[in-house]
């Protein structure tokens, strides 16, 4: 999918992802190191946002809104809610504050109600803490979660056999829509004689952490 391929590119670009040793809060040595909050200027932001935006067209997910889980997903609902409403999908959006509000509108939450179907905007699903905080939250508002919207799916398994995006699909019955996915990720590698010394590191430890699809 093109849309993958040129997120993967400015991903690389960027230095959102690099290459090398890196550990992972699992203790894992993965080869590859994922960090969205390195978009950090107006142009790669807007394309990120871009690429959400596709992903939520393309996948074809019903949602009547958007919610984003402080403190990643605030950026990315307000910038995915302008892209698509450039591409004529006008969304209300939602984020929540950490802290409750004693003063002015007061709260946790800020922009339109919750109501209808949500999808939540989150940059990866890792333990999965911060999807059930939302769902709770849009639950809690008499809403219903739609589904999720990451940038990368690592595609590798948690404590168990399955992998956290996995784990969400399964816990809450909605689909988890990935802008790419470590599949994607090595078909890139395959394909770029500059970042090919990196493929059978990533192809290994996929083989080594990978979940079973068929799952």
């Amino acid at each position: 999918m093109d849309s993958s391929r040129d997120f993967i590119a400015l991903a690389c670009d960027k230095g959102v992802l690099r290459f090398g040793s890196f550990v992972t809060k699992a203790g894992r040595t993965s080869p590859y190191f994922f960090n969205a909050g390195l978009f950090d200027d107006g142009a790669s932001f807007r394309a990120l946002c871009g690429f959400y935006a596709d992903a939520i067209r393309t996948s074809g997910v019903p949602c009547d809104m958007l919610f984003g889980p402080a403190y990643k997903g605030i950026p990315l609902v307000a910038g995915v809610s302008m892209r698509l409403a450039e591409a004529g999908v006008n969304l209300p959006f939602a984020f929540n504050r950490k802290e409750a509000k004693d003063h002015g509108e007061g709260g946790t939450l800020i922009g339109a109600p919750l109501s209808g179907r949500v999808l939540i905007l989150d940059d990866v699903i890792s333990a999965g803490t911060s999807v059930r905080e939302s769902v709770d939250i849009i639950r809690a508002n008499g809403a219903e979660p739609a589904g999720v919207v990451i940038a990368l799916d690592r595609m590798e398994r948690g404590a168990g056999d399955k992998s956290a995006v996995q784990e969400v699909r399964e816990q809450f019955g909605i689909p988890v829509i990935a802008v790419a996915t470590l599949e994607d990720l090595i078909g890139y590698l395959a394909g770029h004689a500059e970042l090919v010394a990196n493929l059978e590191a990533v192809r290994a430890y996929r083989e080594r952490y990978g979940v079973d699809l068929a799952a």
